[in-house]
């Protein structure tokens, strides 16, 4: 088997010599091409392989009045307090009385690019609190901002990675005084920005999820012809990476955090440090399990929407791939009959471990591994769902995958060249029914301290600051919440 190892020493983009001995076997399958999980394309249309008995829940309302809530979170304080991404630009406090509080958290309305009400990508998009947030009051953003000076001409925005510190005098407010700007990202175009920020349980470390740039099929203005950005490793854009932000080795914008020394591409001076993994069209969701384990949703083209299991130094397709599936640039809307299995170096191109098809919906809404006590039926499952389908609300659809039997969270290998097809077997689908049915745009998920999981929607397409449509909901179980 060629290892990935060798990614190392050698760029996707000019492989001289190494990278593939013909005398070698090739690397294992591990696309998931076949799976009797896998999503299935059919006269143009891609559907979604459901199996198992549907389960029943209900949803709670906690708040409302927000307009386009992407996400939900908890400060690991013990203060019991959820926050609220709206992408708008500002977050959100629930109390732990369940008041939504009138003063946001964090405020970056001023410091945006300015959205399109209608719909846009773009936006504050996650915010992540350090593991030692209690002791030293870090808080992280991700954001859309105004197109810096210097950026390319005719290029869309610039997106920020910061970090904030809390008001030492008031624990409910930002010191937006306190804004240090880790990393700008310069975007060609304005869609697919990824943005999901998290911290893994497992190593400490900030992990950064970002789009192939926007556009179709990873393709045009600031995208590299040949390949597409995603399968680029000189660029970061269709990557996740991994920072060291408690090691600091610099002060200019851009060396204001730490690259772990075990990051796959370090010592290439071709290949951005920061990267952990590649091959992503736009991974606008990722979460880590209690096992520290990282799940990445991401929007498909035309067809197929998927979930991965993302570990070091992994090739996950794009665009050679839309899911399990070939992809041709030239018709994308008809999947090649055959395709390589592996990348230009002979690494195998990881599947995801669910996918879905455009049957269930548009796009994709990536969710969490549910760890909590209310709902046993759905322990130890991934829970996500879809934005909806078409421009008009409809019930909100939610799913649960399930592992297949014999899997492990705590034996995954953490590096690519030690996976086997079995670590990264795909995962079976099954509806959650949602009683009664709730009508809206779903935009996110998120859980509380005590790993319940909430959900968040909306009633129209975009960021429009005029309506307030956007509501905060708790996954219950069936006839177990209030009336709306």
């Amino acid at each position: 088997m060629v290892r990935i190892t060798a990614v190392l020493v050698l760029l996707a983009l000019t492989v001289v010599a190494g990278a593939i001995d013909p005398g070698e076997d090739p690397a294992a399958d591990l696309t998931n091409a076949g799976s009797p999980h896998a999503a299935w394309y059919w006269k143009g249309a891609s559907i979604t392989r459901l199996a198992g008995e549907a389960v029943n829940v209900s949803l709670e309302p906690v708040a409302e009045g927000l307009v386009a809530p992407l996400m939900l979170t908890h400060a690991g304080d013990g203060s019991g307090r959820l926050f609220v991404v709206d992408q708008v630009g500002a977050v959100s406090i629930i109390d732990a009385n369940g008041t939504l509080l009138d003063e946001p958290f964090l405020d970056v309305r001023d410091r945006m690019a300015d959205l399109n009400p209608t719909f846009d990508e773009r936006g504050l998009l996650s915010i992540a609190f350090h593991p030692d947030f209690g002791e030293n009051g870090r808080v992280f953003a991700f954001y859309s901002a105004p197109l810096r000076e210097g950026a390319p001409d005719g290029w869309d925005c610039t997106n920020r990675l910061s970090a904030f510190r809390v008001d030492p005098e008031n624990p409910d407010r930002v010191d937006m005084a306190s804004e240090e700007v880790l990393m700008e990202i310069d975007k060609p175009q304005a869609t697919h920005n990824g943005g999901s920020i998290a911290f893994s349980p497992r190593d400490g470390y900030l992990y950064v999820s970002l789009g192939d740039g926007g556009g179709l099929g990873d393709s045009g203005p600031g995208h590299t012809p040949e390949t597409g950005n995603a399968q680029d490793l000189t660029k970061i854009y269709g990557k996740i990476l991994r920072l060291d932000v408690d090691n600091v080795t610099g002060t200019a914008a851009g060396s204001r955090y730490g690259i772990p020394a075990d990051n796959p591409f370090v010592g290439n001076a071709s290949v951005p440090p920061e990267i952990y993994a590649y091959g992503f069209r736009n991974p606008a969701f990722i979460a880590f399990d209690d096992a520290g384990n990282l799940f990445a949703a991401g929007a498909g083209q035309n067809l197929f929407e998927e979930v991965s299991l993302v570990v070091k130094g992994g090739n996950y397709g794009w665009r050679l791939r839309e899911g399990t599936h070939c992809f041709d640039l030239f018709n994308i809307q008809t999947p090649p009959v055959a395709c390589e299995a592996v990348g230009r170096l002979g690494e195998p191109l990881i599947g995801p471990i669910i996918e879905g098809g455009h049957d269930l919906g548009d796009v994709i809404v990536g969710g969490r591994v549910y760890n909590g006590t209310a709902l046993p039926e759905v322990t130890g499952r991934y829970v996500f769902g879809y934005w909806g389908g078409g421009f008009v609300p409809g019930d909100v659809v939610l799913l649960a995958a399930t592992p297949p039997p014999g899997w492990n969270a705590s034996a995954v290998p953490d590096s690519a060249e030690s996976l086997t097809p079995d670590d990264v077997a795909m995962w079976s689908l099954q509806r959650l029914n949602v009683t009664p049915a709730v009508e809206a745009f779903l935009l996110g998920f998120g859980e509380d301290e005590w790993s319940e999981l909430y959900l968040l929607t909306t009633n129209v397409t975009g960021p429009d600051p005029s309506t307030a449509t956007g509501r905060v909901w708790k996954i219950v179980p069936e006839d177990a919440a209030a009336p709306v």
